[in-house]
């Protein structure tokens, strides 16, 4: 997948103007890309589109509009960007009870080998990405790739079918992707 560079991004008067048009786009995009994985975890995979819009609003947020400020965020969020015969995605663990947040997050160490995409006879564990748990407790918010081998992508864009599967001790939910889900992750491996 193209990396985002500064000239994939609007300066900040440019976003503003077409904020509102470009966020109903992005929310419509995200739409089959979120998944809800049981009550507490949301898992949305990432790509070049989706990646674009964070960052224009943290650039936004942020009032960011120098060369070396927006390379900054790009380089920020460049990582949640899928390689070659990858998908990413932000899983987020979502507690609205304030009290319960500590306990939920000590409770889901080791959710870094328990995320699976499971399609066409495969299994692909999701690789998380390092630092994001201290071995008491995890971050609330964890970036996950999918590395695909060519076997296992060739079976992914002609699986009838996929699932996600959350198989932690302290956590276990299973959601088969709808076909908008699959098409639209078909699309990102066929870019």
């Amino acid at each position: 997948m193209q990396r985002l560079t500064e000239k994939d991004l609007w300066p900040n008067p440019v976003y503003e103007r077409s904020r509102d048009e470009y966020r109903r786009h992005i929310i419509e995009l995200k739409r089959p890309r979120r998944i809800a994985l049981g009550e507490s975890v949301t898992v949305l995979f990432e790509n070049r589109e989706t990646v674009k819009f964070q960052i224009q609003e943290m650039l936004r947020a942020e009032g960011i509009s120098t060369p070396e400020g927006v390379r900054a965020e790009i380089e920020v969020y460049d990582g949640l960007l899928p390689g070659p015969d990858e998908l990413s995605a932000t899983l987020t663990i979502e507690v609205t009870e304030e009290a319960r947040i500590p306990e939920t997050l000590r409770r889901l160490v080791g959710i870094e080998e328990a995320l699976w995409l499971v399609f066409a006879g495969h299994e692909v564990r999701a690789s998380f990405e390092a630092g994001r748990s201290d071995g008491a407790r995890i971050s609330a918010v964890q970036f996950v790739r999918f590395r695909l081998t060519p076997e296992e992508r060739a079976g992914l864009l002609g699986a009838g079918s996929a699932r996600l599967e959350l198989r932690h001790p302290g956590y276990e939910a299973s959601v088969v992707l709808s076909p908008a889900t699959l098409a639209s992750l078909r699309g990102d491996l066929a870019e």
